[in-house]
């Protein structure tokens, strides 16, 4: 039982193999013509520049940070820190450089269709997707072996915590700024190009073309790499933190309670998601069509493989950890609750398809709206984006109550609370609140393969620009532009996933939150959310606030990017002889517009990933109380925030690529040029503050976790 750890750590190298022979496979793969060779260079030249000046400003955040958690928590909590940092930027960074070479070699192989063109894209993705889980869990069960097996640190778990805080802090700068850079080169090659000058997307004429290109992999690649790995280790620390910080208390019984196996439970369920999602992978084939039904049928195979394998594996390991632990009368409910995570997951996913795809009614009232003008075009967008959340809370809400009715028909409650003796501190509902916890490592059990889905999708959305600036055939636009349509609706899926996370992995932290407190101040403090006093109140509307605030933040951040773009396309087309023309042998200054992105982002990621952390920190060392209030307000306004968000975003894009097929006008038209009015303001929703939004939720509550002990004791 206590070699499971070992077992995942195995699986994380059996993933990072994988990713390595994907790795091969793509790089053999032509890269077309001299052109198109030319283009990639350039994409992938603008991507590394830009990350390499984003993880020097983000080290210097990370090392106050560290040096924080070293004075106040443990120096070797600020290990756990860096390591957790370094391998979630290593994952980005790994992602984008493959996505890169991903590209062109996609372009070149829809030459011969989609079914040459969609596996190499999901094997570009594939890359990112085991790099990101196979990192993520490697690093994460090295951590726990080194500092819980080897060197048996006291408060070790702390120590492991601290693992999640640097993966968070990585991905909270990595959406940020990478969704501030993509979107800014986005919003202004589409008003200044579509709009304004009547050419198409991703036209090389454009100035901005090439900044939109690299903003693809730097925002949608190495931001949602960033994301995903934070997620999928925030999901396995949360039942474990949770397990260690309330059954601490009870230190004498541990065993009886089955401390190890509850423990290791999210580490076996884990370890079996990664070898179903490397089984998954293989499963995902091409086809002749460039029908999205039969797209989508073929790129989600895996991921539906994936899942009914983990589904079997979970339940034999329920039974395998807990069948001879007296404590548990019913083993299947905790296996219940992690399948329960996991068809939450494929259900909000299902749900943000629906709103998002243009096979379904939601995009295509946004699109019929676009004959009447901009205004009514984004009211649409706004109002589909709202009654998603309905269905997304509605969805939630149950996942939650199958996971905590799970967790409780595990455990033989009374005997539970009879042993722990503990009942004022919660401890008679520990096992739905465990269920709940474990509800999140299945929702994002098979990471390996939804990440590779949805990383396929930048991929894609390159291959179609390279293939418009190297003037490729329009056969070879079309066979991208349905693999791009296509990568909208998996973006919207992966981004479903995310965010269903994130609130049970905050749910559960902020239950571990709870426990921290009570054993810092070995019993007298107990967390209070009673709304009747005024430090809750205040904190709980202080909550409900910060993520408006912090979408407030990053949305200007785009607008005040996105003009400096639109000034310097502009000035290109003015200044720049034969440039709009097509003149021959005239090229833009693409160079300069990738710096003013660059700049921007970076200048503008500052605040808002800077409110995350010391928002928190302050509220925790003035009133502990005012902190609950404060998290359990921004864990709700924050996920139906990043709903609305990141749905809409993607029902406004999919609209314009609806007509862009030829409804409603087709391309050029004024109904074209009022979906793309909508696109653009959906840009950021969709991938900026959107998605950026569930890791806030997060790190606020991973932050007051780690700090707990320094919140009860003072900070000097």
């Amino acid at each position: 039982m206590e070699a499971i750890p070992y077992y995942s750590l195995g699986s994380a190298v059996v993933a990072l193999l994988l990713a390595g022979y994907y790795y091969t496979s793509v790089k053999k793969a032509d890269p077309g013509n001299e052109r198109m060779v030319y283009l990639m260079n350039e994409i992938q030249s603008g991507a590394k520049a830009f990350l390499k000046q984003e993880y020097t400003w983000v080290t210097g955040f990370v090392v106050v940070l560290a040096v924080l958690i070293g004075a106040f928590i443990d120096p070797y909590a600020s290990v756990s820190y860096v390591v957790g940092a370094a391998l979630s930027a290593l994952a980005g960074y790994v992602g984008m450089m493959v996505a890169t070479m991903a590209n062109a070699r996609t372009t070149q192989a829809a030459k011969e269709g989609p079914g040459k063109a969609l596996p190499i894209a999901f094997r570009g993705g594939a890359v990112m997707g085991f790099s990101v889980a196979g990192l993520a869990l490697g690093g994460l069960m090295a951590v726990y072996v080194v500092f819980v097996y080897l060197l048996e640190v006291d408060d070790a778990f702390e120590v492991v915590t601290a693992f999640g805080l640097g993966a968070s802090s990585i991905a909270l700068f990595s959406r940020v700024g990478g969704g501030i850079f993509t979107k800014a080169a986005d919003v202004g090659a589409d008003l200044v190009g579509k709009v304004e000058a009547g050419i198409p997307e991703d036209d090389p004429r454009n100035p901005a073309t090439i900044a939109d290109n690299v903003g693809d992999n730097v925002g949608d690649v190495a931001g949602m790499g960033a994301d995903l790995f934070e997620s999928y280790a925030g999901s396995i620390i949360a039942p474990v933190a949770l397990t260690a910080f309330s059954l601490s208390l009870v230190a004498p019984n541990a065993q009886d309670i089955g401390y190890v196996s509850l423990l290791v439970f999210p580490m076996a369920v884990a370890f079996v998601g990664m070898l179903s999602s490397i089984v998954g992978s293989f499963f995902v084939r091409g086809g002749d069509s460039t029908d999205s039904k039969k797209l989508s049928r073929a790129l989600h195979m895996g991921t539906n493989v994936a899942m009914a394998l983990t589904v079997a594996a979970t339940v034999a390991v329920a039974y395998w950890l807990f069948e001879d632990v007296d404590l548990f009368d019913n083993p299947i409910g905790l296996a219940i609750s992690v399948i329960g995570g996991l068809l939450v997951g494929w259900a909000l996913g299902k749900t943000a398809e629906i709103y998002t795809s243009d096979h379904f009614g939601p995009v295509k009232s946004i699109a019929k709206e676009t004959e009447t003008g901009p205004a009514t075009t984004i009211l649409k967008g706004i109002s589909v984006g709202m009654v998603s959340v309905a269905a997304s809370v509605a969805l939630l809400l149950i996942g939650i109550a199958v996971a905590y009715w799970g967790g409780q028909y595990a455990i033989n409650e009374e005997a539970f609370a009879t042993l722990s003796g503990l009942d004022a501190a919660g401890l008679e509902t520990f096992g739905g609140i465990y269920g709940i916890a474990v509800a999140a490592i299945g929702l994002l059990a098979t990471t390996g393969v939804v990440v590779s889905v949805d990383a396929y999708g930048p991929i894609a959305d390159n291959a179609g620009g390279i293939a418009e600036m190297a003037e490729l055939d329009p056969e070879v636009r079309e066979v991208t532009d349905a693999l791009d349509s296509l990568g909208n609706t998996t973006a919207a899926v992966a981004k479903g996933f995310a965010v269903g996370s994130a609130a049970l992995t905050a749910l559960a932290l902020f239950k571990s939150f709870e426990f921290a407190v009570l054993k810092a101040s070995d019993g007298e403090t107990a967390l209070s959310l009673d709304v009747g006093q005024v430090e809750v109140f205040i904190g709980l509307f202080l909550g409900a606030a910060l993520p408006f605030l912090f979408a407030s933040l990053t949305i200007d951040a785009v607008g005040r990017a996105a003009s400096k773009m639109i000034v310097e396309v502009r000035r290109q087309f003015a200044e720049i002889p034969g440039l709009r023309e097509g003149k021959e042998g005239v090229k833009p200054d693409s160079a300069r517009c990738v710096a003013i992105s660059t700049a921007a982002s970076l200048k503008e990621m500052v605040i808002p990933g800077g409110i995350a952390v010391v928002v928190p920190l302050v509220i925790g060392f003035i009133s502990i109380d005012a902190l609950g209030g404060f998290l359990a307000g921004a864990l709700v306004s924050g996920f139906a925030l990043a709903i609305f968000m990141a749905n809409s975003g993607g029902a406004w894009d999919n609209a314009k690529k609806y007509i862009e097929t030829g409804h409603h006008g087709g391309k050029g038209s004024d109904q074209h040029k009022a979906a793309v009015v909508g696109d653009t303001v959906g840009d950021p929703f969709k991938d900026t503050s959107g998605p950026a939004m569930n890791i806030l939720i997060k790190v606020m509550t991973i932050v007051s976790l780690v700090f707990a002990s320094a919140f009860v004791s003072g900070p000097f």
